[in-house]
């Protein structure tokens, strides 16, 4: 008997097939067309000439297991936006245009239909962050992976001029703390969200308000938050994801300050309101769920009223608490509403 690559599990006629796919779709959108990157071994993209003295940002991240609610109802268009939002949401904290992104997908056995879907996703975010998709890898691992399952992660790069970098050092006393909604739960706390389903026997696919609710695609804030960088209206930000506002907006409190925030001023969402319901503590929420608030800004008073307009109704930022004057970073006050 002959051995090859494809009795083995790995069909590189199908991932090239893919490759070919990415190729033309990407041909097709505007962008850099000096260098054709999709296809070589690496990319290569010019550094914009307007920046003075430009800094280069760099992020990495998942969408974590919203991968399997995605498989459960075998739905795969929108956890390529997520994938993308995930990346360029943490590259505007510091004021950053999302330049490049680049994608890694391993998969059991490729399917060209799930792969085709997930991939028109990542284009879409793309488009929306204003950014290149300039390469990436598909791995086919037999073995490593259960039939059907497969993992994503994103990289991107991104570009500030030095005078534009938001810094601690910017965030002062009796700044307002605004926050910015949320489309829904984002890309984190899926794992909870599972063992819920498992524990009550949910029948996903019959629960048409899970359905709608859990695959919705996370808000990519980018054209927003440079529009403010870009006429200096913010004083800092902070991407609301794994640990929650807490945990976030003390990463970017300047040591000597503290961020005093009102849990009562939080407009929570349906989906939250439903998690809550499941005998969820107040703590554990706050810990694991953005609890619809997406994005915080850090701002100047006499700027909110400018600040509402670059945004549309539906995401408009509203105050939360304000910058005082302590050590602990972050205050949490009050408890939210869940009616």
């Amino acid at each position: 008997m002959k051995f090859t690559y494809l009795k083995s599990g790995v069909n590189i006629g199908a991932a090239d097939n893919f490759v070919k796919f990415i190729s033309n779709i990407s041909s097709k959108n505007k962008g850099n067309k000096k260098f054709k990157n999709i296809g070589g071994f690496g990319s290569i993209t010019d550094i914009p000439k307007s920046y003075k003295k430009p800094k280069i940002v760099a992020s990495t991240d998942g969408v974590g297991t919203k991968i399997e609610i995605a498989n459960i109802l075998k739905k795969y268009d929108t956890i390529g936006i997520d994938l993308v939002a995930m990346c360029v949401n943490d590259l505007i904290v510091q004021g950053a245009k999302p330049l490049i992104f680049l994608d890694y997908i391993s998969i059991n056995k490729i399917n060209l239909k799930k792969l085709k879907s997930i991939i028109k996703g990542i284009q879409k975010g793309c488009k929306i962050s204003k950014c290149q998709l300039v390469g990436g890898e598909t791995a086919e691992m037999p073995g490593t992976y259960e039939k059907e399952k497969f993992d994503i992660a994103g990289f991107s790069v991104g570009i500030v001029d030095e005078k534009k970098i938001l810094h601690k050092k910017k965030i002062k006393e009796n700044d307002l703390i605004l926050a910015v909604p949320s489309s829904g739960m984002h890309s984190n706390g899926y794992s909870l969200v599972r063992h819920i389903i498992n524990k009550k026997k949910i029948n996903l696919k019959k629960n048409k308000f899970l359905r709608k609710e859990l695959l919705k695609p996370t808000k990519i804030y980018v054209e927003e938050i440079l529009s403010l960088t870009k006429n200096n209206l913010i004083s800092g930000c902070a991407n609301i994801t794994g640990g929650g506002i807490k945990d976030n907006i003390k990463r970017i409190v300047p040591d000597t300050l503290m961020a005093s925030i009102n849990l009562n001023k939080i407009k929570t969402k349906k989906i939250f309101k439903w998690l809550k319901e499941n005998n969820i503590e107040d703590d554990e929420m706050l810990k694991t769920f953005n609890c619809g608030v997406g994005f915080c800004l850090i701002v100047k008073p006499k700027n909110f009223s400018k600040i509402k307009k670059f945004f549309e109704k539906k995401y408009e930022p509203y105050p939360i608490g304000k910058i005082i004057r302590g050590k602990n970073k972050v205050k949490l006050n009050e408890k939210i509403n869940w009616s």
